[in-house]
């Protein structure tokens, strides 16, 4: 009897995982229009000064920073398929503020909007957090697997809308791109009326229970400490590289397709190995494949720094999204597994409130830094920033050794 109960749980977790993971594909494509296309439309709508044009994308990630607390509480609030849904209404919104600042050629109030739409992406970021939620335990690193595995269409959907899109307004550049958000929030609203989120799961049902720490006892623990920094610290390198490459490679002659498809590259390399992922944390620990993320993002420095061809920017950008897969997914299993069901909505609304807050300063910097000196200093500060994650690891694993002869 428990084992077709088990197997049953498991059955349902896999369908929520792949529904999540299939409207992630879909409002996901989102971000990478966004980001692709957010510092050149910057450009576009900036007079000489160029070195704000960034701003944008420091809007989207900001969204997602000031949206991440919020849409823990809108779903705890309406439960996961009524609070997804909210921020796939926040997502249209925003793809259609982001056409009109263009249509009107008004670089704040385009900043503005790539900010609503990161709000709207603040919802997809809690997807993985629901597909370990509604989870088993052996399942869960498998969970988070499979939902960011859908961001493989995302990888291919998002770069190809801007290429046939950007010119369909025309003369108003990119605006086309940016119209069709509202399209893609739509589809993955239906996609996510699918979910079938069992009562205890929800946001209704969660109380606070006798075994709930305050969330200051839970953020001071060795464990979640280790695991924010290192998914700060790769995702806010991830942003700050990613950000940067179009505009370096435009810079250095190569086309606005060049770029674009470098940022597909990138996007697929990000998401394509969560199909495994999820297996080498279950088999080898959440620790070592964060620690291979961190090597990974040495070697897309290394890369770049070696040479301005296009070859040379787009193994460095596929590097960045390998090291940030294995690095990011380990990082959030291991907070999945600091907290108690209780305990999930302000913790997770704290790690992504920290996160993307950092991810949003990393890609401000990345502009001005480009411009101040270049995509070689881009790359030299990955491995400060590498050194201190492993810094990190290293501090977590002694703790655990003294724990162990005690």
């Amino acid at each position: 009897m428990k084992v077709a109960v088990a197997a049953g749980a498991a059955r349902e977790a896999r369908r929520t995982a792949i529904i999540l993971a299939a409207s992630q594909a879909i409002i996901g494509s989102a971000a990478p229009i966004a980001i692709s296309m957010g510092g050149l439309a910057g450009q576009y709508l900036l007079g000489p000064d160029k070195s704000l044009a960034t701003a944008p994308i420091t809007g989207f990630n900001i969204g997602v920073a000031l949206g991440a607390l919020p849409a823990a509480a809108i779903i705890r609030w309406l439960g996961q398929r009524g609070g997804f849904m909210t921020g796939t209404i926040v997502t249209a919104l925003g793809g259609v503020i982001s056409t009109l600042a263009l249509f009107q050629a008004s670089f704040w109030l385009f900043a503005f909007a790539l900010l609503v739409i990161g709000v709207g992406g603040a919802f997809v970021q809690q997807f993985r957090f629901a597909a370990a939620d509604n989870a088993p335990p052996q399942f869960k690193a498998r969970a988070i697997s499979f939902v960011l595995a859908g961001g493989i269409i995302t990888a291919i959907l998002g770069p190809q809308i801007v290429i046939f899109t950007r010119e369909l307004l025309a003369p108003v550049m990119f605006a086309g791109s940016f119209a069709a958000i509202p399209v893609l929030a739509a589809i993955g609203a239906a996609i996510l009326w699918l979910l079938r989120i069992p009562a205890k799961a929800t946001g209704h049902a969660e109380t606070v229970s006798s075994d709930a720490r305050p969330l200051a006892e839970i953020v001071t623990r060795p464990r979640f400490v280790a695991a924010l920094f290192c998914a700060v610290g790769s995702y806010a390198l991830m942003s700050f590289v990613m950000t940067g490459a179009p505009l370096a490679m435009v810079g250095c002659g190569l086309s606005t397709d060049d770029a674009t498809l470098g940022i597909s590259w990138h996007v697929m390399a990000m998401f394509a190995p969560s199909f495994f992922t999820g297996s080498l944390i279950h088999r080898f620990g959440a620790e070592r494949i964060v620690a291979t993320g961190l090597v990974l993002l040495i070697g897309c420095a290394a890369v770049a720094l070696s040479g301005l061809h296009l070859w040379q920017f787009w193994t460095s950008l596929i590097l960045l999204g390998l090291g940030w897969n294995f690095a990011f997914i380990g990082a959030t299993a291991m907070v999945a597994d600091s907290y108690h069901p209780s305990e999930k909505s302000k913790v997770q609304g704290f790690h992504d409130f920290v996160l993307f807050g950092s991810v949003a300063f990393a890609s401000l910097m990345s502009g001005a830094i480009y411009n101040a000196w270049g995509w070689e200093m881009l790359n030299w500060l990955v491995f400060p920033v590498v050194a201190l994650c492993f810094v990190a690891l290293g501090a977590l694993k002694m703790t655990g050794m003294r724990k162990a002869r005690a």
